[in-house]
């Protein structure tokens, strides 16, 4: 626990926040009866029981009373009889049991310090040891009629055959992150975060439609579950669906004002809405609140070149690129904004201090063999060409303009061979057509001179 302890919110352990010392101290102790449960019948297991998946119990009158008086009536019960029986084998044997069962446990029951979580199974796997003590004591015990032997027998091998089987259906769960967050949905409807990392498991297979109605979900669940609305709010962002995404993102940042991600997706959105002074104080506040944010410099250089305010623009990509050195977008954004402002002297110095970062970022090697090419390097760019397509062969532009560069060399069959490769992988490609179209009609007026 370092120093002191961790700082835990009510959503981990809503019991522990109740201002009430008895729905404190019902909670407490209805959650020792949930474990009690999973010792007994591990049926319900969930990677995840914090955020309202299980309800306070807030009266006398709620049913779930029932399980925390069971659970005392059996531990008195066995207390009595390690401590009062006059059979010392059976007061060793229970006394060993319940030490196994209740002192590992301990630590995890609240009663000393707050704890992270509701229900973990983790904290059972010693407690496990006492139960099973206590357990295969009952059995002897029972076993020694000679009538209920068989009968209890084929109980024991039923019990061991279903958890057998049960076993194996969870390993199974727990072989990929979607049955895993799946499974939790029937054990822990009411868990915002259970819906939140089955949306997020879809959104990252690309099915942003199933991931949009987890992600409401959880929202509804937690109203404050600022997560959830990032992501859902992102995911919208890329819909276009701007209005609703800036909604989410505000409030996102409104519940929790030092979340930096937030605050960055906030004013991509705002940027793409045109309102630019708001965006840059929203890249500027996720900045003041993570200091080491490259992506967000990144997004602030985008918006500085919307703004043509070029030096800022290249100020803001050096520090993505010194916070973060293999930041190819970096890299890239200011190889060709200093291009397109004619800087090609600097364009190339960047570009080959970016190349000796990342060697094999074929979109560098693009970026810089075309200021090659614009400053006649020909062969300097043909190489980089040739090295981009044989790490991304499929990129129409990259033939395209290695085609165009050929074409200016002189190199008009290879020009060709390019053209025609470009308009094979893209036919809509912008002036590539145009371009394969004047190289034909110049091929033609050579091919007539040289047969005059």
């Amino acid at each position: 626990m370092g120093t002191g302890p961790p700082a835990f919110t009510e959503v981990d352990n809503p019991a522990s926040f109740a201002d009430s010392l008895f729905v404190r101290a019902i909670n407490y102790n209805y959650y020792y009866s949930l474990n009690a449960w999973l010792l007994l019948c591990p049926w319900w297991l969930c990677f995840d029981w914090s955020m309202g998946c299980i309800p306070l119990i807030k009266s006398v009158s709620d049913w779930r009373i029932i399980a925390l008086a069971a659970l005392w009536f059996c531990l008195i019960g066995l207390i009595c009889q390690a401590v009062c029986s006059e059979d010392s084998h059976r007061r060793r044997i229970l006394t060993l049991g319940l030490g196994f069962l209740i002192i590992p446990f301990l630590p995890a029951s609240n009663l000393f310090f707050r704890v992270g979580f509701v229900v973990a199974e983790r904290v059972i796997y010693l407690p496990s040891i006492g139960y099973c003590i206590l357990f295969i004591y009952g059995f002897s015990l029972l076993s020694k009629q000679a009538k209920k032997k068989k009968i209890l027998t084929a109980a024991i091998l039923g019990i061991l055959l279903i958890n057998v089987m049960r076993c194996i259906i969870r390993s199974n769960q727990w072989r990929s992150e979607e049955q895993l967050f799946r499974s939790a949905l029937s054990v822990c409807p009411l868990n915002a975060k259970v819906h939140y990392n089955v949306g997020k498991n879809l959104a990252d297979k690309g099915n942003q439609t199933a991931a949009i109605k987890y992600y409401r979900e959880a929202v509804r669940l937690n109203p404050k579950y600022v997560h959830a609305m990032n992501n859902l709010g992102n995911i919208l962002k890329e819909r276009n669906e701007l209005r609703e995404a800036e909604e989410l993102l505000s409030l996102a940042v409104q519940i929790q004002p030092d979340f930096a991600a937030a605050w960055m997706n906030l004013g991509i959105v705002q940027n793409s809405l045109r309102r630019f002074e708001e965006a840059e104080q929203s890249y500027w506040t996720a900045i003041k609140h993570r200091k080491i944010y490259p992506d967000c410099y990144y997004n602030l250089g985008r918006l500085y070149a919307d703004l043509n305010r070029h030096i800022d623009a290249l100020n803001a990509w050096r520090n993505a690129t010194v916070l973060k050195p293999e930041h190819s977008l970096a890299w890239n954004n200011m190889i060709i904004l200093l291009d397109n402002t004619g800087n090609l002297a600097q364009a190339e110095a960047v570009g080959k201090e970016a190349l000796e970062l990342i060697p094999n970022d074929h979109s560098l090697m693009f970026s810089l063999a075309n200021v090659l090419g614009k400053s006649q390097k020909y062969k300097e760019s043909e190489a980089l060409f040739l090295k981009a397509i044989k790490a991304n062969p499929n990129a129409a532009s990259y033939h395209g303009n290695l085609a165009v560069l050929y074409h200016r060399w002189g190199n008009l069959d290879l020009a060709k061979k390019h053209y025609e490769v470009s308009l094979k992988l893209d036919p809509t490609a912008p002036g590539t057509r145009e371009n394969y179209n004047l190289l034909k009609r110049k091929l033609e007026q050579l091919q007539k001179k040289s047969n005059v």
